[in-house]
């Protein structure tokens, strides 16, 4: 569902309020292959239209194979920066993501009464969606809140609805649990006597 610019996830036992552009954005890192059950979701036209539409992707149209393939790489740079441990690691990422945004060009538009924002004028739209997308989740300081599962096994990417910003796992009843009872396992058979 989507309201006022926000989405509302259902999660287990309460609906959970994600900004609309992180939505779009974890289904972008997402639609990556990353496990059994998540195959490439860019690689038919149909699912592809979807996860790329929030960006700008025409409904009436498929996207085309070269941009799919654009898409692609710039999805490898996003997960390259959401995956680095620290903001050392991510540097790389952000001046590759730095390069794919010179390739699109903006201007400043004033046409509403007191307020300015971004229109792209040149370059792939859908590329510059997923530009100015990152632009607004790291000016509202929303970036660091995407995070990849620590389920090892796991990697899907989530937004971490939490106050403390310190949520782990994209499904505590599915990796939490997991991981939970794997690390009391390690620990009951490291114990002597066990």
């Amino acid at each position: 569902m989507c309201y006022d610019g926000w989405v509302a996830r259902e999660e287990s036992d309460s609906a959970r309020r994600i900004p609309a552009t992180a939505a779009a954005m974890v289904d972008l890192l997402n639609s990556r292959p990353h496990g059994p059950g998540f195959p490439d979701t860019l690689q038919t036209p149909e699912t592809a239209s979807a996860v790329l539409r929030p960006f700008g992707q025409p409904a009436a149209e498929a996207p085309s194979p070269q941009r799919i393939a654009e898409i692609r790489g710039l999805r490898t740079t996003l997960m390259d920066i959401a995956s680095a441990p620290d903001s050392a690691g991510a540097a790389p990422g952000w001046a590759q993501l730095a390069e794919w945004a010179s390739a699109v060009t903006l201007r400043q538009d004033f046409s509403e009464s007191g307020a300015v924002r971004l229109r792209q004028v040149g370059g792939d739209p859908v590329v510059g969606g997923i530009t100015l997308a990152v632009a607004e989740l790291v000016s509202d300081g929303t970036w660091p809140r995407l995070r990849i599962c620590a389920n090892e096994h796991c990697s899907h990417v989530f937004y971490d609805t939490t106050r403390s910003r310190t949520q782990r796992w994209h499904s505590y009843e599915v990796c939490g649990n997991k991981s939970n009872v794997a690390a009391y396992r390690a620990r009951k058979k490291a114990r002597p006597g066990s």
